[in-house]
């Protein structure tokens, strides 16, 4: 006998969900829309229609321009940087005689828990021109002639800060390809190694290709991060020198708190086109997510 099941308990239990996400995440991104459609300081009650015309403005912004090349200068910069770097460490640290193997996975990870403000504070002392460590091992290793502060420098700042932000979030990267290393069957190691396979052979012809399906879904997740900056840079270099730095969140961050007079309305609609474009970017990952899992099904077929 089929029985009556009181599934209003689980809308019940859901409720507070529900309202949390819309309070914090689906309002805000209504509010971020329209507010982009008003000329509005912050300052008076309720700001003027204007329409488009934020975006127009917007649009003409060379600052604008400037913030996305910025963007996606550090992208390119930091992926390839994060994804190969951690995959080389977590090979290395998968490999049973090195020694002290969990010792080292907890000290990568450290710089995860710590929180970006720390860093940010920290590493600019550490680059300090006049007492920092970097320019005293550089100088005296003879790879400079006099100390230049790298987090200071237009031509140095966005390589310098990548590298920064890559040291923190190299454990996260790294436990994924641990991961997914120990999940590749000992078996076939064993049997590549009976019938007289080099080390790199086996690393091109069993590793590499089973890596195949994760490496792409850490290369996504290495890209969404790369796109969310906006603490650490805060921190490192409050989007200078001259601009160099000044990805689009500090770029929306700056005309929503940090100029002298706000501009809601201006700041919201650069928002709204970030947003735009990380959805583009995120339904392109989906996408190569979703080929990536129908080859990977292939395989085994």
């Amino acid at each position: 006998m089929k029985k009556n099941i009181p599934y209003g308990w689980i809308y019940l239990f859901l409720a507070p969900t529900l309202i949390l996400y819309g309070m914090y995440t689906v309002w805000p991104v209504i509010g971020t829309v329209w507010y982009s459609l008003l000329d509005w300081r912050g300052f008076q009650r309720r700001g003027s229609f204007t329409g488009l015309n934020n975006y127009r403005e917007l649009f003409r912004d060379p600052l604008f321009w400037n913030s996305l090349r910025v963007t996606f200068a550090f992208l390119f910069i930091v992926v390839p940087l994060r994804f190969l770097l951690s995959l080389g460490v977590a090979l290395l640290l998968n490999w049973r005689l090195f020694l002290f193997r969990s010792f080292f996975r907890t000290l990568i990870f450290i710089p995860v828990v710590t929180t970006s403000a720390i860093i940010g504070t920290t590493m600019n002392m550490f680059f300090d021109p006049s007492q920092g460590p970097v320019n005293i091992v550089l100088t005296a290793l003879g790879l400079m002639r006099e100390p230049v502060f790298l987090l200071g420098n237009a031509d140095t700042v966005l390589f310098t800060a990548g590298i920064i932000w890559c040291w923190k979030w190299l454990g996260i990267s790294l436990i994924y390809w641990i991961a997914s290393l120990q999940s590749i069957p000992g078996e076939l190691y064993e049997s590549a190694h009976m019938d007289g396979a080099s080390s790199w052979k086996v690393f091109i012809h069993i590793t590499c290709p089973l890596l195949v399906p994760f490496g792409i879904v850490i290369l996504i997740l290495t890209v969404s991060d790369a796109l969310r900056v906006f603490d650490l840079m805060l921190t490192l270099t409050r989007g200078g020198p001259f601009f160099r730095t000044d990805v689009i969140e500090i770029f929306i961050y700056r005309w929503a708190f940090g100029a002298a007079t706000p501009r809601i309305g201006y700041a919201s609609s650069a928002a709204v086109v970030f947003g735009g474009i990380f959805i583009v970017i995120t339904i392109a990952q989906l996408l190569l997510r979703k080929l990536s899992a129908g080859k990977t099904e292939g395989q085994y077929e």
